[in-house]
């Protein structure tokens, strides 16, 4: 039988478990924000540089898609920025996490960033998903065929785009996760 018999100012790892638990979230966390920011960068670069010019009828009509046609495109790039931006500048108050067990403040102000982030990434990834979807599909009752068949590439590049957009709002939905058991834990 382990007795707990400390002298004064001294601690140990037995009697306080719960740091090593708020420090293996901490790591969890750090690393999850790190994938995020990754995921967020890699979808606004794959959306900004989908671009596909294609000659239609002996090339006589030129068929051009940027991703700044469509405002949606645009958004979802700038919503993917913003969010990475804040990822990559929320590092190291995440680190410092890791290192020290901080108090509630600063989690709490994470918490509060990563859920606007979160629900910024799904708002640009949900525009983009409705016009990449037309793209595909089209629309009958309006008359909107599709156009994925003539811009494979471009199609391709979008939808690349929005699959690392979605798991990278599924990593933010995992970091409040995380933040909360933090949060409750200290």
């Amino acid at each position: 039988m382990k007795t707990l018999s400390l002298e004064s100012g001294e601690t140990s790892h037995e009697a306080h478990p719960e740091n090593s638990t708020i420090n293996g979230v901490a790591i969890l966390e750090f690393t999850l924000r790190f994938l995020a920011a990754g995921g967020t960068l890699a979808s606004a670069m794959a959306m900004g540089t989908a671009e596909e010019v294609v000659p239609l009828l002996s090339q006589s009509i030129i068929l051009n898609a940027k991703f700044s046609d469509l405002p949606m495109f645009t958004f979802f790039v700038i919503a993917n920025s913003v969010a990475c931006a804040y990822l990559v500048l929320s590092l190291p108050l995440s680190f410092y996490h890791v290192i020290k067990r901080a108090d509630k403040n600063s989690r709490l102000l994470l918490v509060t960033l990563d859920t606007a982030m979160l629900a910024l990434v799904t708002a640009g990834a949900s525009a983009a998903a409705s016009i990449v979807y037309l793209a595909h599909e089209g629309n009958s009752d309006t008359n909107w065929s599709p156009i994925c068949q003539q811009l494979d590439s471009f199609c391709e590049s979008t939808s690349g785009s929005l699959i690392g957009s979605f798991v990278s709002a599924f990593v933010l939905m995992l970091i409040i996760i995380s933040s909360a058991i933090s949060i409750s834990s200290s």
